[in-house]
């Protein structure tokens, strides 16, 4: 399994118990359906590693305490701080249409309603307290706020995401 083909769960924040429980930050809006899972990935010294979960629930909405198969120690659980947890794309839970994961619209067209063709959809930054979408046109980086004021639609069919900018905006990129 390869990180292509998997999707971002969360990461391990800290020790729970001293018997290797650990509590894990979800990136989901919706941690609940997260607390049936068999197993997951973890990333370990730049591999996937299976790891199987014993038990686990939710602690404080977004934390999923979790107690690991052969994680029995303070010390195992130490091992595994700040790991980056995995599920494979297949898991992911159906959106309705007009919702989108980041990972399925790299790639698409932006237009402005205005402005019209922006460029090519390269990345979403969602490291800022609002979302960027990324987008590359002629070697320019252009960003817009994936803000519901500006997203007039996502076309997953034709592969193209529809904006409205405020007038000026893409213009301050080029």
């Amino acid at each position: 399994m390869t990180k292509e083909e998997c999707f971002y769960l969360g990461r391990i924040v800290s020790k729970f118990s001293f018997k290797g429980e650990v509590l894990i930050k979800l990136d989901t809006d919706e941690p609940e359906s997260y607390l049936e899972m068999e197993s997951v990935f973890v990333e370990y010294d730049n591999n996937l590693v299976p790891f199987f979960i014993e038990k686990s629930n939710l602690q404080k909405s977004n934390l999923l305490r979790v107690k690991f198969e052969e994680v029995d120690s303070e010390e195992d659980a130490e091992d595994l701080l700040k790991c980056d947890l995995y599920l494979p794309l297949n898991l992911l839970p159906e959106l309705s249409e007009d919702q989108f994961y980041f990972h399925e619209v790299i790639g698409f067209t932006v237009e402005d309603v205005n402005y019209g063709t922006v460029g090519t959809l390269t990345g979403i930054n969602d490291t800022t307290s609002q979302a960027l979408f990324e987008i590359e046109k002629d070697g320019k980086e252009i960003l817009i706020p994936m803000n519901d004021e500006f997203l007039q639609k996502v076309d997953k069919k034709n592969k193209k995401i529809i904006v409205q900018t405020p007038e000026g905006l893409i213009d301050l990129y080029l």
